[in-house]
């Protein structure tokens, strides 16, 4: 067996390590260290350079060796932290997510910004406590290497350990002989697939071994011991084995359990071994699966949804008195509850907690925070609310943009807050919960709020179509138009007008909008609702003239029957429908997408109140066919872009139907009723003149 086939299993641990490695950092209280977060910080260090090691990723294993030895400093005190020296220590965690990055695509790492942490951190260590590391600075070739105590392994103390693996297949067995090899001389070996032993002898600890082989197997599947029966613990290696030069690697010792083979979670008896033995139970009732398969069963999964649609379909075509229909009938609504289970089941699978998403913004705070010159504490609420995988990906970029924008624009400098009676420190605060069928994420600030004459008159600046009599919601909206910023200077942080305009439009092909709340001087919540997957979605059909078309249901408020009196024509050829002192724009689709044989008169038209962008529409339909559940399929992909389009899906009878894009087809009715009053020059005599406001 290749080791290459590991790499994966490597890589994605390590990303794990480091994005822990990163948090632990972030909470970390200098003047007050938590010895169990610096043990935590320690240890993925140390997991890390292992499987570099192993893997023969000597740059990212030479660079988390010199991090290593300071944070073992740290961790005994002899190191005195500082802000300073957490940012140096997230630099190198940058600069070794890099190098991971460079493995990962087959490229070679940044050799001037590897030197350059090298010697940063080299540089640290001789000022802080009077002696450099020993790791070399410059880059070997990729080539597996051993650890960096190789050498001490023929010293005279050396360990006797008894290397049990449990339960592994000949293939891998073998390729974990190959790397104890390396660690030690092995000196015996034998056992079956159950039970295989090694006895390895040299100056390794448990930790070196454990690190190693658990990105090959799962930590239950290794049992170490030394040769005499006792648990082989950092405490033991001590009285027999000088300490490595500078510092040891191993996590520090409590007092050694006495019973003769255990497994190392509890062997290396850390201060958090209890919670990392049931982080290791809990790992092994999960499996690794590529999101292709996943995605490949959710497929399946959604051609039998179709394919249950269309039984259904034929089942209610026929007689209901016919001789064995009512069993059929039966049978099909036990299909559909079971098609419904095994959907949601499935689904689940890609659901990943918002945790994921927030946990990389306390980063973005604290350093966006520190180029402001600001104060900021960051508060996550609902990090265990679960969103599909695919738009935990996409929202990430939309979320920064926001972030930063709170940062930047919302939140005031120190001294102004306290002029102004607030806390120094600003609050921002990110939360996600479930809403009906969506998930409803906001960014919420204690900051300076929106200033609506300020923002009309930068829109009339810049030339957009604004009114003083525009709602404050439509003002809001204002800065995800192109180009908008109120920055009164362009820094590094905001002022050039992009990345608002991108996270409106990025949000939208995901199926979902943006809303902004806001008061002055008190702050501003930006809510983004989205679906919570773009696979599957329970719609409603309607029918207009001899097309069935599908609106999102989580879109869909009301439906009425509209009234003469209660119609409006207003300038520039718009209808409104006035809805309980409430006056909503109205979309004709048979006239935005030119339905034939559809009913034009409204009055015997249905209007189906919908929401999209915050705003309020009143759709005309003919017909409500009902709610059913709908796979959806990319539209763009299998045709072309299509406006006021979303997507398709197959129904039952295996006609298309088109899935409808509410602020699309909004913005396709306004450019239809331009170009119609330029062609025609003909006013609109139906509707009443619009009520003075």
């Amino acid at each position: 067996m290749d080791i290459a086939d590991f790499f994966d299993t490597f890589f994605e641990e390590a990303e794990e390590l480091l994005a822990d490695m990163e948090q632990h950092l972030l909470e970390l209280d200098v003047d007050n260290p938590d010895i169990e977060q610096l043990n935590a910080i320690f240890r993925a260090a140390h997991s890390i350079k292992g499987g570099a090691g192993t893997f023969g990723f000597s740059v990212l294993q030479k660079t988390t060796h010199i991090l290593e030895n300071l944070l073992d400093h740290a961790r005994k005190g002899e190191l005195v932290l500082r802000a300073e020296l957490v940012d140096t220590f997230l630099e190198a965690k940058d600069i070794m997510h890099e190098q991971l990055d460079a493995y990962r695509n087959e490229e070679a790492p940044n050799q001037e910004a590897y030197e350059r942490i090298c010697q940063v951190l080299q540089q640290i260590a001789l000022e802080e406590i009077g002696q450099t590391l020993d790791a070399p600075v410059e880059a070997a070739a990729p080539a597996p290497v051993v650890q960096a105590e190789e050498p001490a392994k023929a010293s005279a103390g050396q360990n006797q350990l008894i290397v049990a693996l449990l339960n592994v297949v000949e293939k891998e067995r073998t390729l974990l002989v190959e790397e104890l090899e390396q660690l030690g001389d092995v000196q015996s070996q034998s056992g079956d697939e159950k039970c295989y032993e090694v006895i390895l002898s040299g100056d390794v600890s448990a930790d070196d071994i454990e690190a190693v082989m658990c990105f090959i197997i799962e930590p239950e599947q290794i049992e170490i011991r030394v040769a005499s029966g006792a648990p082989a613990t950092a405490q033991e290696e001590a009285k027999s084995t000088p300490p490595p030069a500078p510092t040891p690697v191993t996590p520090e010792p409590t007092t050694p359990a006495p019973e003769a083979a255990r497994p190392p979670a509890e062997a290396k008896k850390t201060p958090d071994s209890s919670a990392k033995s049931k982080k290791a139970a809990a790992e092994s009732s999960s499996i690794r699966v590529s999101v292709d398969k996943v995605d490949q069963i959710i497929n399946l999964v959604g051609e039998l949804i179709i394919t249950q649609s269309m039984l259904d379909q034929t089942v209610s075509d026929l007689d209901d008195q016919s001789v064995g229909n009512s069993s059929l009938q039966n049978g099909m609504s036990l299909l559909q509850r079971n098609a419904r289970d095994l959907q949601e089941a499935v689904m689940s699978i890609r659901m990943i907690p918002m945790e994921f998403v927030f946990s990389r913004f306390p980063r973005v705070v604290r350093d966006t925070a520190g180029k402001l010159g600001k104060e900021i504490e960051l508060v996550t609420e609902g990090k265990s609310t679960e969103l599909d995988k695919s738009l935990v990906e996409r929202i990430t970029d939309p979320l920064t943009h926001l972030v930063r924008n709170s940062l930047d624009h919302g939140i005031e400098m120190p001294d102004k807050r306290e002029a102004l009676g607030k806390p120094r420190i600003g609050k921002l605060v990110l939360s996600a919960r479930h809403q009906g069928g969506n998930i409803l994420i906001e960014v919420r600030d204690d900051g300076a709020g929106m200033d609506r004459e300020r923002l009309l008159a930068k829109a009339r600046e810049n030339g957009l179509s604004v009114s003083d009599t525009m709602s404050d919601e439509d003002v809001y909206q204002l800065i995800f138009a192109p180009g908008f910023s109120t920055a009164e200077a362009v820094t590094d942080v905001s002022g050039r007008g992009v990345g608002m305009d991108v996270v409106k439009r990025n949000i939208q092909g995901m199926g979902g909008r943006v809303e902004i709340q806001s008061k002055k001087g008190e702050g501003t919540n930006t809510r983004i609702v989205l679906p919570l997957t773009l696979a599957i979605l329970d719609g409603m059909s309607i029918k207009v003239g001899g097309e069935t078309f599908i609106l999102p249901l989580s879109t869909v408020l009301e439906s009425l029957q509209p009234t003469k009196g209660e119609m409006y024509a207003m300038a520039g050829d718009d209808v409104v429908l006035k809805v309980r002192d409430e006056y909503l724009p109205v979309i004709a689709i048979h006239e935005v997408l030119d339905v034939e044989n559809a009913i034009t008169d409204p009055t015997q038209s249905i209007a189906v109140i919908v929401q999209g962008e915050g705003r309020r529409y009143a759709m005309l339909v003919d017909e409500l066919v009902g709610q059913q559940q709908v796979v959806v399929k990319n539209l763009e992909d299998n045709y072309r872009k299509v406006p006021g389009i979303s997507a398709a899906t197959i129904l039952g009878d295996g006609s298309v139907a088109l899935i409808l894009d509410i602020t699309g087809l909004h913005r396709l009715s306004r450019v239809k009723k331009e170009a119609s009053k330029v062609i025609n020059n003909q006013p609109i005599s139906f509707y009443k003149e619009a009520e003075p406001s």
